[in-house]
């Protein structure tokens, strides 16, 4: 039976409620106080991580096997036990690898049993045997990753059966260590992803009987996983119901300030308004000053002509959003001094920030639109880690602008500067891990964040390990110029293939080709290879390939990574696509999806690849998966459509149809199938229009992807017209400037004018005849120059909607079009003959409308047109004039005189 008061620890655990400390400590009341070390030294613990054979472990370096060991020798130790030793291990490999401070103890000499820790050979053998059996379908953990018998600990325990019995938060747990397993990986993998949402899913329905706090923890930690695995639009949605469930209210909008000193008027600058749920703080201003003493100095941007921070209007009510629009929390919100955010909030805000980089291309409007939420968590010091990560937010976005580059960089190394003090120095007088020198000093122990502090959000937040983040500052001074540093950064990190990557970038491949065989090979050689391979031989191989532009290199990093290293045979796919080979870039595509099957780019190129061969029905369905991983993507919905365009479909065979050998059984055969590939065809057409608009609200700015929305929305049966006029109106916004009157596509402008006319249907209440009556003389009438066909359909419908005056000089202005248009008396017959139509229309214009009584303006009850008999003469006459001298014995000719003498009666 479930212990109540076990099962209230653990979700005290989960919301980061502190355990009161019991006497005797329990295992978990030292995890939630952060005392690992002496949780480690327990003598139960002590009893579980000695109990395996230690042979065993000498002999295959197998620590995981080597637990499982441990846990079938006591099978009587408490799961909550289990749990806390899990957790423990969990957050010590973070601590120790994110957050930092130092652990107080040597994690080897804790975990391994008493007769090895002195074999300090053996211990460093056990780790690179450790990090290696972390590798998932190819993708390989980074190689002196710190501390690794702590993960492998936290994983086997917290994935093994026995810590699940009683448990209830054992699949949240669980989800946690796997994606930190995924987190340290270079690249994600399917085995990981399946397992993690597997749990999710899980983690989810316990958490809807808990407090809104808690789903909301939940829901940030999901959107993060989505975010990671690129279901942007998924994780959004989350985050907003997150912000509900913590009660925060939150807008980017804008407000009226000054960015720059000089600056005379304000004008409008983007920011996030935001409102935690009014409750009481967690900590007292005293621990708020104190985490904002301990994090990394937050620098001054100490800039000539920008201001440290926007200066907002004081009290500004002047929103450039209408204040209406805004939630009522928000309205009465001075910019300049907004109120604390709760850190769950804060960490709310700054994933939105990241879904917006991942859903937007890398332009300078996304990092704008980004800054905001990191500027409004750095307000108010909430949290050590928070306020950390949203000062590399800050600086990731700054590294992009002239004017705050300089700051960004630095930024980015004081942190990085804080993280290796506080990760890379051990407090225990026996070991020393740190071999890199810092601008800044480690803090103090009694200036720095508690452990507790820094761990209670690390699940909800996007922090990345110290050599990722040395890795980014690597890249950072890339862009900006300092190769040689960033050669130093990854020398030191042995991230041989960062280093050759950068000689390779600079032009300088036979550096970088040496600097892979120095891997790969033995010294003087370069067919004798290491053996085994190190661990990160595969991506050396594909950068090597890349280098080379051979082939055969990918292959064999295809052959050293047992088939596992998805790369590989993508790299492999695209050398053919570009040599035009598509039918070995379908086939390397699809051999890197079976290793990894959630890499949305393959399954895109592999749909195009697909449609290169015209093999239409395997373009659709790489293209039906590609959308699956990223809904999002307009160009896969583009191209979805056009493959379902050309699909044909076959009707099955069916023995029955061929028992009767006599005519009337073929041509019923024949007229089934003819009735099933019409059927067919309508529902690819229906499928393509519901792809093409999907890829129209993602990219509601090509005005492609619009043009063919327009044209299959017309031809199918029946057209969808509704969907004709929205897109002809999207088309005419996106190309009025640059085409005008060229972007209205005349053949289906008609088409739909005629469904108008021809149905019963009233253009004054809403519905498709006003739609069309707004679409003919707001957008298309403003745009008419020299299409006389436009303008013939501007008069029918002025004609229809019983406006005869109106139509009349539509139908003159066509007229006015053609005859306007230079050369038109003077260059082929195929012209004058179509001035002659011209006139020709007109003057069956003018008798049928010039008599009518005007229904429109001041002169209604009056004919159209008197004098329209003059009118009509006069303009056969004109074109007569001009055409005499090239056309007077030509069959237009004949035609004109044919109209004037019908004029005479």
């Amino acid at each position: 039976m479930t212990d109540p008061d076990l099962t209230a620890k653990e979700w005290a655990l989960i919301s980061g409620t502190a355990l009161p400390p019991p006497s005797p400590p329990t295992p978990l009341s030292l995890v939630s106080a952060g005392d690992f070390n002496a949780l480690f030294t327990l003598p139960e613990t002590q009893s579980l991580l000695t109990a395996g054979d230690t042979e065993y472990l000498h002999r295959t370096l197998d620590y995981p096997g080597y637990l499982q060991q441990c846990l079938s020798a006591r099978p009587d130790t408490p799961p909550h036990t289990l749990l806390a030793i899990g957790i423990a291990a969990l957050w010590s490999f973070i601590q120790a690898n994110v957050t930092g401070p130092p652990l107080p103890f040597t994690p080897a000499a804790l975990l391994l049993p008493p007769n090895t820790t002195t074999d300090a050979a053996f211990a460093t053998r056990l780790e690179k045997a450790t990090v290696t059996a972390l590798t998932v379908d190819g993708e390989t953990a980074y190689h002196l990753m710190p501390h690794a018998l702590l993960l492998s600990l936290s994983k086997t325990l917290l994935n093994a059966p026995a810590a699940t019995h009683g448990v209830a938060t054992a699949p949240w747990w669980r989800l946690r260590v796997n994606f930190w397993h995924q987190r340290v990986l270079s690249e994600a993998t399917a085995g990981l992803h399946d397992v993690i949402y597997e749990d999710a899913k899980a983690v989810a329905v316990l958490a809807e009987a808990q407090s809104g706090a808690v789903q909301a923890r939940f829901l940030v930690e999901r959107a993060l996983v989505d975010t990671y695995f690129g279901h942007d639009t998924k994780a959004l949605r989350g985050l907003e119901e997150a912000a509900e469930r913590t009660g925060m209210v939150y807008a980017l909008t804008g407000v009226m300030g000054k960015r720059t000193k000089f600056q005379q008027t304000d004008t409008s600058q983007l920011v996030v308004l935001a409102r935690s749920k009014e409750e009481e703080e967690e900590g007292s201003g005293e621990e708020d000053k104190k985490a904002e003493e301990s994090a990394p100095k937050a620098l001054k941007l100490d800039d000539d002509t920008l201001l440290e921070a926007i200066a907002f209007t004081p009290k500004s009510t002047a929103v450039v959003e209408d204040a209406q629009g805004l939630p009522k929390e928000l309205q009465e919100l001075d910019p300049n001094d907004q109120p604390k955010l709760q850190p769950l909030d804060a960490a709310i805000l700054l994933l939105v920030a990241e879904t917006i980089k991942n859903t937007n291309p890398a332009e300078g409007l996304t990092r704008e639109e980004m800054m905001p939420y990191a500027e409004r968590v750095l307000k108010h010091s909430t949290n050590w880690e928070v306020y950390t990560l949203g000062l590399l937010v800050r600086s990731k976005m700054e590294g992009y602008r002239s004017r705050t580059v300089e700051r960004g960089l630095l930024q980015l190394q004081a942190v990085v500067d804080q993280v290796i003090a506080d990760t890379t120095q051990s407090t225990d007088s026996t070991t020393t891990t740190n071999t890199t020198t810092t601008f800044l000093p480690r803090a103090k122990e009694d200036e720095a964040a508690p452990v507790r502090d820094r761990l209670l959000y690390i699940h909800q937040l996007t922090v990345p390990t110290r050599w990722d983040l040395e890795a980014e500052l690597a890249s950072r001074w890339i862009s900006m110029g300092g190769l040689r540093t960033a050669l130093e950064i990854y020398e030191r990190l042995q991230m041989w293939p960062e280093v050759a990557l950068c000689w390779a970038a600079t032009e300088k491949e036979e550096k970088a080709r040496k600097v892979i065989h120095a891997q790969l090979f033995h010294p003087d050689t370069t067919t004798d290879e290491i053996s085994p391979p190190p661990a990160n031989a595969p991506r050396l191989w594909c950068i090597l390939g890349d280098i080379d532009n051979n082939p055969s290199h990918y292959e064999r990093a295809w052959e050293i990574s047992g088939g596992r290293y998805a790369r590989a045979k993508r790299s492999l796919a695209r050398h053919y696509f570009s040599a035009k080979e598509y039918r070995k870039s379908a086939d390397a595509y699809a051999a890197s999806l079976h290793a990894n099957p959630l890499n949305h780019a393959s399954w895109f190129a592999l749909g195009c690849c697909h449609l290169e061969m015209e093999d239409w029905d395997a373009a659709v369905e790489a293209f039906t998966r590609t959308v699956s991983i990223d809904e999002t993507d307009a160009e896969a919905w583009s191209n979805l459509a056009s493959a379902l365009l050309h699909r044909t479909t076959q009707l099955p065979a069916q023995p029955e149809w061929h028992a009767g050998d006599g005519d009337d059984d073929n041509e019923a055969q024949r007229q089934d199938q003819a009735d099933f590939e019409l059927v067919q065809k309508e529902n690819n057409k229906r499928n393509a229009l519901a792809a093409l608009k999907r890829a129209s609200t993602s990219k509601y700015d090509s005005w492609r992807i619009w043009e063919n929305l327009l044209i299959i929305a017309a031809s199918v049966v029946p057209p969808s017209w509704t969907d004709v006029v929205v897109a002809m109106r999207r088309i005419i916004d996106l190309r009025k400037d640059s085409a005008g009157e060229s972007c209205v596509d005349v053949d289906v402008l008609e088409m739909l004018v005629r469904h108008v006319v021809t149905s019963e249907q009233d253009a004054s209440k809403p519905g498709l005849a006003k739609m069309v009556v707004e679409l003919v003389e707001k957008e298309v009438t403003p745009l008419i120059t020299h299409q006389g066909r436009l303008w013939r359909i501007v008069g029918k419908v002025a004609l229809w909607r019983g406006r005869p005056r109106d139509a009349l000089e539509a139908e003159e202005k066509a007229w006015r079009a053609v005859q306007a248009r230079p050369g038109v008396t003077d260059s082929t017959e195929g012209a004058w003959d179509g001035l002659v139509d011209a006139t020709v229309e007109l003057v069956g214009a003018y008798e049928s409308l010039g008599g009518m009584e005007r229904t429109e303006g001041l002169g209604a009850g009056e004919p159209v047109a008197r004098d329209w008999r003059f009118k009509a003469r006069s303009a056969v006459r004109g074109v007569m004039g001009r055409g005499k001298e090239s056309w007077e014995d030509s069959r237009g000719w004949e035609r004109l005189k044919e109209a004037l003498e019908g004029l005479k009666n």
